[in-house]
């Protein structure tokens, strides 16, 4: 059994510094959210019609991480996600139901180290080498994009286990 540590971020720092904590406390408090738990648990779904689970929401973020750091930071392009097809945009959250949590949760992992690697040592106001909607994006935007979508999800993964087996918490 994997036992995530989550820190605290800290009161002072620099802007960089601080909203990285943030990102990373936030991206421990999902994975948090999916310990001990069985691969029927993690693929359960919230309500019909609803395709949201735990592990889709692991998928979903790990989907998100490349986009964001790796295709607007870096300027990577991709044809297809990791989940999600032209057949399927939502593959992230509509296909768990033969999923392999263990592999998705290492993804999730991957992507957050490539996340990590290529936004480390950047200044906040570097601009993404990609436009989203014709526009200019910084890294300091994705960072605070980042931590929404994160604080959001979260708030639904917090719905969901409390769901599957009554746990409650941060």
């Amino acid at each position: 059994m994997t036992t995530t540590e989550r820190i605290d971020p800290p009161f002072a720092a620099d802007e960089t510094a601080m909203l990285t904590a943030w990102l990373d406390y936030h991206r421990a408090t999902l994975l948090l959210k999916t310990e001990g738990l069985t691969p029927e648990q993690l693929r359960e779904r919230s309500v019909p019609p609803s395709s949201l689970s735990l592990l889709g929401l692991v998928r979903h973020m790990a989907e998100v991480e490349r986009h964001w750091f790796l295709g607007i930071l870096q300027g990577q392009e991709f044809e297809e996600g990791i989940y999600w097809t032209s057949e399927d945009e939502d593959g992230d959250f509509n296909q768990v139901d033969g999923a392999d949590p263990e592999a998705d949760l290492a993804t999730f992992r991957t992507q957050v180290g490539l996340a990590r690697e290529a936004a480390a040592g950047l200044p906040p106001e570097t601009p993404g080498k990609r436009l989203r909607r014709g526009e200019e994006v910084t890294l300091r935007w994705i960072l605070v994009h980042m931590i929404e979508e994160y604080a959001r999800h979260n708030g639904h993964a917090d719905l969901l286990r409390e769901r599957i087996d009554g746990a409650t918490g941060e």
